[in-house]
């Protein structure tokens, strides 16, 4: 009774946070962490400590994995530069970094001890970082945040492995490099064979609500294996999730993605406000082991505030180099701009129609000139810089991860106060002042050029409408459906609105409402529609924005009509 009691007092919070966070004004997590902290110190509440192995095996997977099937494969892929160098480099120079300031300040601890704190507190959190994209930060920066938040866990605690190795034994600087490349390409490996079999399986269920609860298992069936290879389970999950996301939309119906969207986004809402109420909660507990072990939390403070401004300063140095690289690749591939457009224009200019080899050779060029584009209008330059360095926060991650430190570890249960103080002062701090901080840097409004882009999405897709409605093989004889088609493309011929408002977009609706035979043809309309914007995406030629909320206008209207 008791647990039930708990759980819907924590789903009712967890509620009431995010529908209260808009109107005051303060970010989600950081209300459920101060509602933890305050439920904590309540009279007759318990101490609170949770295993942390729930949070890193329990929680993370299918937090990681929703947000990698969120992410476009083609942002991804056109950032994946930056993503790796601060979700892995960075990682590694912070841990570095901070082992020596841990090392000093502590005399009992060793630099190892201090190379493991210092991983700890290096990952950014991938709960953390939603904050960004509810702030209207352009769509380059959430990419890059939400990329590195996916990959940099897996880097930062096989650096707290091997930090925890060398507290207790030798190891070579050899063997560490090999663990952590295993890690990786392996997990890769193995979450994306699970990924790509796992989409195929669900294609086969046509029970939407079937289909959803079998892709709650992904991010688990990923985790297992990569974590009994010794590779990194969360890497794992993340690749399960890109390449889910990638052929969900060839795979999978409708119906299935619309409740796929819907069931995942109720799944991250409860498992994200989860884990910053049990952030909270579990406060008590740690100022009564700090307690235990004689010493004070002001000892915890100093040494988190000096740990929160060199990782921010860290931050800060290596956007320096890092501008520097992404920017010299954007230029070598903008300089060959001219020479793919004049091969892109002699493929055209061929007779006759082109063979495969061709086609495929012209969808390179395609996307490398669309990658151009992005390039040169979503350049990485001084304020979006300043935007990854003050988003990248620290999160539950930090602290599920401080916990894992051995029962011997010099000073841990203050190290683990220290990670906690980090989390806190990074939500407090940086989520509290990000929307501001974005305003006052004023980048370049983007909201005119999404207008257009999706404008000239749906007029590709009224093209791809008008050609199947002049199909005779789609028409055929039938005299009233001609009718019906003849008056939808004299509708659609007008280059604006009548006096009654009636738009193309209208027209089709009407025309589905009119008859069976017209929702068949407005299905194949929706088949050929999707082929074209897949190829649109393999190409790159539109954003992704635009892109999806394209998509779920098909997906929509699908439904409808199947209805």
């Amino acid at each position: 009774m008791e647990f039930v009691v708990v759980v819907v007092g924590c789903v009712l919070a967890i509620a009431a946070a995010n529908t209260l966070a808009p109107r005051v004004r303060l970010a989600a997590p950081l209300l459920l962490v101060a509602v933890g902290v305050i439920v904590s110190f309540i009279p007759r509440v318990p101490e609170i400590e949770v295993d942390p192995e729930i949070i890193l095996m329990g929680v993370l997977p299918p937090l990681l994995y929703a947000a990698a099937v969120a992410m476009p494969v083609m942002d991804f892929r056109r950032d994946v530069q930056s993503i790796g160098l601060l979700s892995i480099v960075l990682v590694i120079i912070s841990a570095l970094v901070l082992g020596a300031f841990f090392s000093a300040i502590l005399p009992e601890a060793d630099y190892a001890t201090g190379v493991a704190l210092g991983a700890i507190l290096s990952p950014t959190d991938a709960v953390a970082t939603g904050t960004i994209k509810r702030v209207g930060a352009p769509a380059r920066i959430t990419t890059v945040l939400s990329g590195e938040s996916l990959f940099n866990d897996a880097s930062s605690l096989v650096v707290l492995r091997a930090a925890i190795a060398a507290s207790a034994a030798s190891v070579s600087f050899g063997g560490v490099a090999v663990s952590f490349v295993w890690s990786l390409v392996a997990a890769i490996a193995v979450g994306a064979a699970i990924g790509w079999l796992h989409t195929r399986i669900r294609g086969r269920l046509s029970n939407p609500a079937v289909a959803t609860a079998v892709s709650f298992t992904a991010p688990y069936i990923a985790y297992i294996p990569a974590e009994l290879i010794e590779s990194s389970g969360l890497v794992a999950a993340v690749a399960a999730g890109l390449v889910s996301g990638q052929s969900s939309v060839r795979r999978l119906t409708a119906a299935v993605r619309q409740s796929d969207m819907q069931n995942w986004r109720m799944v991250e809402v409860v498992l994200e406000g989860a884990v910053f109420l049990i952030m909270g909660l579990e406060l008590k507990a740690l100022l009564a082991d700090v307690h235990e072990a004689h010493e004070s939390w002001v000892h915890a403070l100093w040494p988190a505030i000096a740990a929160f401004a060199m990782i921010v300063v860290l931050r800060l140095l290596f956007m320096v180099p890092l501008m520097w690289v992404v920017d010299r690749r954007a230029q070598r591939l903008i300089s060959r701009e001219s020479h793919l457009s004049a091969v892109r224009e002699s493929l055209d200019g061929k007779p006759g129609a082109p063979d495969t080899a061709a086609r495929r050779y012209r969808r390179i060029i395609d996307k490398r000139l669309a990658d151009i584009d992005y390039y040169r209008d979503e350049a990485l330059g001084p304020k979006e810089s300043l935007v990854v360095v003050w988003g990248g926060m620290r999160g539950v991650v930090t602290l599920a991860a401080a916990q894992t430190l051995p029962a011997d570890t010099p000073y841990r249960s203050l190290l683990i106060l220290v990670a906690f103080f980090v989390a806190v002062i990074s939500l407090t701090v940086q989520s509290g002042t990000i929307a501001a901080f974005v305003r006052s840097l004023k980048l370049p409004d983007q909201s005119a050029q999404v207008r257009q882009e999706r404008a000239e999405l749906r007029y590709e897709m009224l093209q791809v409408a008008q050609q199947v409605l002049h199909d005779p093989d789609v028409v055929g004889q039938n005299q009233q459906l001609a009718g019906q088609v003849q008056l939808i493309r004299d509708l659609e011929s007008r280059d604006s609105e009548e006096e009654d408002g009636t738009t193309p977009e209208d027209a089709l609706d009407r025309g589905i409402a009119m008859s069976r035979e017209m929702r068949r043809v407005r299905g194949k309309m929706l088949v050929e529609q999707r082929k074209k914007l897949l190829e649109l995406r393999d190409r790159g030629t539109y954003s992704s924005e635009a892109l999806t909320a394209e998509l779920a206008k098909l997906d929509a209207e699908e439904i409808s009509i199947t209805a």
